[in-house]
C-alpha cells in the first residue's frame, strides 16, 4: 500500500462540515503512518480551510480555485479532484457519505474503475485485513467489507467516527493546483435553502424530531426551543412533513436523511419502520408518546407516556433550571 490517503474536503457557506474532520479520522484509522492529504474545491480562498483540516490530522493540502467550483457540480468538481488524485496516484480516498459524497464518488469509482465502500461506519484492521463495517436493510443488519485490491475508495456516515484532538500548533504545506474546468454542462444559477438554520440536521449530536402528534406547524415551536437549549438540531417524521407542519428539509428516515446523533428526542412520532430506518443507530433514543403501544418505544433507550405538550414544556423547564449556574 502506498503511504498515501486523499481526503475530499467538504465546505457550506465557507466552512469546512464537520465530516470532513470524521473523514480525515477515518483515514488515520485505514493507515495511521500514512501521510494525509486534503483536497479542497471551491472559488474563493480557501487557505484557511486548509488549515483547519491540518489542525485536525492532514499533513498536506492541495486546494483548487476555479470560478466554476463556486457551487458543486459533479463535472467540476470531478474534474478538480481527478486531476489532483492522478498527481498524487494515492493508495486510498475518503469523503462524507453526504447529499455530495453519495453524487460524487461513484463517478469518481468509474473513472478510477474502482470499487466503493459507501456509508461506513468503522473501519477496523483483523491481521492483514481492512475491514469496513456498514448498515444494511434499513439499518437492521451490517456486513463487513474487504478491498483485496485496488485503491481503497470509501465514504463515512456522519457521527460515527470520532474526530482527532484538535492541535492548533499542527503545520503543513498548502499548495494550490491549477486546473481547467471545462465542459461544465450543468450551470447553477441560484441556490435556495430551504433547510432550517443553526445546526447541520446530519451532523447535529442531539435531534428533537417531531411527528404527527405535534398536530400543527406552530407545535413544532416547543421543540425548536428545546433543540436550542441543548445546542441540537430539529427534525420531523415523514406524516409530520406529509401534513405540512414543517419542511421536507427536515425529513428523517428511509426517504429522508439517515442520523446517529449522541441523543435523538423522538416526540408524537409513532415509530414507523420506514422512520427507524433513519434513526434507530441513535446512540440514546427517548420517546414522548401518549400511546404505551406505539412502535417508537420498542427501540427507545427511555420512554415518557403522556402528552408531549405537556412533557415537552416540563422538560424544557428541567434543563433550564439544570443549565443554570449554581451560586
Amino acid at each position: 500500500m502506498s503511504d498515501k490517503l486523499l481526503v475530499i474536503g467538504e465546505s457550506r457557506d465557507g466552512e469546512l462540515r464537520n465530516v470532513t474532520f470524521e473523514a480525515i479520522a477515518a483515514a488515520k484509522k485505514i493507515k495511521s503512518d500514512a501521510e494525509i492529504v486534503g483536497i479542497i474545491c471551491g472559488n474563493q480562498n480557501l487557505q484557511n480551510q486548509g488549515q483547519e483540516m491540518i489542525y485536525y490530522g492532514a499533513d498536506r493540502i492541495v486546494t483548487v480555485q476555479h470560478d466554476n467550483l463556486k457551487t458543486y457540480t459533479s463535472e467540476g468538481y470531478g474534474q478538480a479532484l481527478m486531476a489532483v488524485i492522478n498527481e498524487e496516484n494515492p493508495a486510498g480516498i475518503v469523503m462524507g457519505h453526504t447529499a455530495i459524497g453519495k453524487d460524487l464518488t461513484p463517478k469518481l469509482a468509474s473513472k478510477l474503475e474502482s470499487g466503493l465502500i459507501s456509508d461506513a461506519v468503522d473501519i477496523e484492521h483483523n491481521n492483514d485485513e481492512l475491514i469496513f463495517t456498514r448498515p444494511i436493510y434499513s439499518g437492521k443488519a451490517f456486513e463487513k467489507k474487504v478491498i483485496t485490491s485496488g485503491i481503497i475508495l470509501a465514504t463515512i456516515r456522519p457521527n460515527n467516527i470520532p474526530i482527532l484532538e484538535k492541535d492548533e500548533t499542527r503545520s503543513g504545506d498548502i499548495q494550490s493546483k491549477d486546473v481547467d474546468i471545462t465542459e461544465i454542462r450543468t450551470i447553477i444559477k441560484d441556490v435556495v435553502r430551504k433547510a432550517s438554520e443553526g445546526v447541520d440536521l446530519s451532523e447535529a449530536n442531539v435531534i428533537i424530531a417531531g411527528g404527527r402528534g405535534v398536530k400543527s406547524e406552530d407545535g413544532f415551536k416547543p421543540l425548536y426551543e428545546l433543540a436550542d437549549l441543548l445546542g441540537g438540531a430539529v427534525g420531523a417524521s415523514r406524516g409530520a412533513c406529509d401534513a405540512e407542519y414543517c419542511d421536507y428539509s427536515l425529513q428523517i428516515g428511509q426517504t429522508g436523511k439517515v442520523v446517529t446523533p449522541d441523543l435523538y428526542i423522538a416526540v408524537g412520532i409513532s415509530g414507523a419502520i420506514q422512520h427507524l430506518a433513519g434513526m434507530s443507530n441513535s446512540k440514546i433514543i427517548v420517546a414522548i408518546n401518549k400511546d404505551p403501544e406505539a412502535n417508537i418505544f420498542n427501540v427507545a433507550d427511555y420512554g415518557i407516556v403522556g402528552d408531549l405538550f405537556e412533557v415537552v414544556p416540563q422538560l424544557t423547564d428541567e434543563i433550564k433550571k439544570a443549565l443554570q449556574p449554581t451560586s
